[in-house]
């Protein structure tokens, strides 16, 4: 019998972390918001429930929030990277291959037993109750002969209270009836254009799309539609990725918690994002040949103003002073005195692997110099990651402005940061 393709998904992850972190927390409504606690992000089930809407403004939602008790989050992103790593590296001894698509999907590969029908829903239940017992997080298991069919079982699983978070879709003789359930736009790898294409021509579910004429959707999809509608019929086309594929771009910005207008507000936020955008390179291994700075003010606001500048570095580089160094030197070509700037960002690019560098006559970099600086990033890295970040920071970041994000609902980041360890006093 085929391998079976695997789709785990953490339910509402961002406020089962929270949940997870505070057992206080444990059967009551939650929800996260955004940066700068703007918009819902995530809602518990219970949220969901009290009809809390995904994606509203939470200044609309205050006195609902307040009546319903429902508990709301900033959005604590060392958390939640943290428990993406915890959950990935319990995910791994369980399968045969991991390939991590987001924060909170792996799809994975396991080989069927040969006797009896082959049903895998004993082993997901399995893996359920650990991932619960030792990270706190309920997570629903879609099995299928392919990842297409994978996605729509993982959504039946999480959907329907009776698969009690797993379904099997290839332990089914007839995979039919559940795929004539599934709109044509659920079905992963449809866009709005092609639902839109089949909807004009009567496909209006997963079983139609892959029951009709392949020639016909050839010619509107190409080689991608035909792959789809043989994932839909059980064949595997989409190989598992185990490793990410190197990024073409890295890119940081946030939006202000209130609107900047002085030059130096402005290159301190500007250097925070290169900090930031420095340490996802070197944890990418890669440097960057070209910087670009940008910023705006808000579009909803008259005299909307948006500006971007570009540089290319002498040599590529990872290293956080060379960036802040050609990043700061742009920033006063973006400033307009009396313009409300309400973002800004870096974009590294021109990426290349760190393994290798092009050195030319004019910038010439010494080995045991470069080896020096390597130390030192190296150093930095291990200290933040060790302590919390901003343990050590950059002077050119300022020490508490006034424009960061605004978190007034911040969960401690109790598996990241020492001093925010829970104490448990023992009588």
């Amino acid at each position: 019998m085929a391998d079976a393709l695997v789709l785990i998904d953490a339910n509402n992850f961002y406020a089962s972390c929270e949940q997870a972190l505070d057992p206080a927390l444990l059967g009551r409504p939650v929800v996260v918001l955004s940066n700068n606690d703007g918009c819902v992000v995530s809602r518990s089930a219970e949220a969901r429930i009290l009809g809390i809407p995904m994606g509203a403004p939470a200044f609309q939602l205050r006195d609902q929030l307040q009546r319903q008790a429902v508990v709301v989050r900033s959005s604590n992103y060392a958390l939640y990277g943290d428990m993406s790593q915890r959950l990935m590296s319990s995910l791994e001894p369980w399968l045969a291959e991991l390939e991590v698509y987001s924060i909170d999907e792996a799809f994975g590969r396991l080989p069927r037993p040969r006797q009896g029908e082959g049903d895998l829903s004993g082993w997901g239940s399995d893996l359920r109750a650990r991932i619960h017992q030792n990270l706190g997080l309920p997570i629903a298991i879609g099995l299928a002969p392919s990842k297409v069919l994978a996605k729509l079982a993982n959504r039946i699983a999480k959907g329907e209270t009776q698969h009690a978070g797993v379904f099997d879709l290839g332990a089914r003789r007839d995979p039919s009836p559940w795929l004539e359930q599934v709109a044509i736009e659920e079905v992963w790898g449809i866009g709005r254009q092609l639902s839109r294409w089949c909807r004009l021509r009567g496909v209006a579910t997963a079983r139609q799309l892959r029951d009709m004429p392949s020639g016909e959707l050839q010619a509107k999809a190409g080689v991608v539609g035909l792959r789809l509608q043989q994932e839909l019929r059980g064949i595997s086309c989409l190989p598992l990725e185990q490793g990410p594929a190197a990024k073409r771009e890295t890119c940081v910005s946030r939006s202000f918690s209130q609107p900047i207008t002085d030059l130096a507000e402005l290159r301190q936020a500007v250097a925070s994002y290169v900090t930031r955008a420095a340490e996802k390179l070197r944890r990418q291994g890669q440097r960057a040949g070209r910087i670009t700075v940008f910023a705006r003010t808000s579009p909803f606001a008259p005299g909307f103003y948006s500006n971007a500048a570009s540089a290319a570095l002498p040599l590529a580089s990872n290293d956080t002073a060379v960036l802040l160094e050609a990043a700061l030197r742009l920033v006063p070509a973006l400033h307009r005195p009396h313009k409300r700037f309400q973002k800004a960002g870096v974009l590294l690019q021109e990426l290349q692997p760190d393994t290798q560098l092009q050195h030319h006559l004019l910038a010439p970099l010494p080995p045991e110099q470069q080896q020096k600086r390597i130390a030192l990033m190296q150093s930095i890295d291990r200290l933040n990651s060790r302590y919390g970040s901003g343990t050590v920071g950059w002077a050119a970041c300022g020490l508490r402005p006034r424009w960061a994000m605004r978190r007034e609902r911040l969960s401690r980041a109790a598996t990241t940061r020492l001093s925010d360890l829970p104490t448990v006093w023992a009588r």
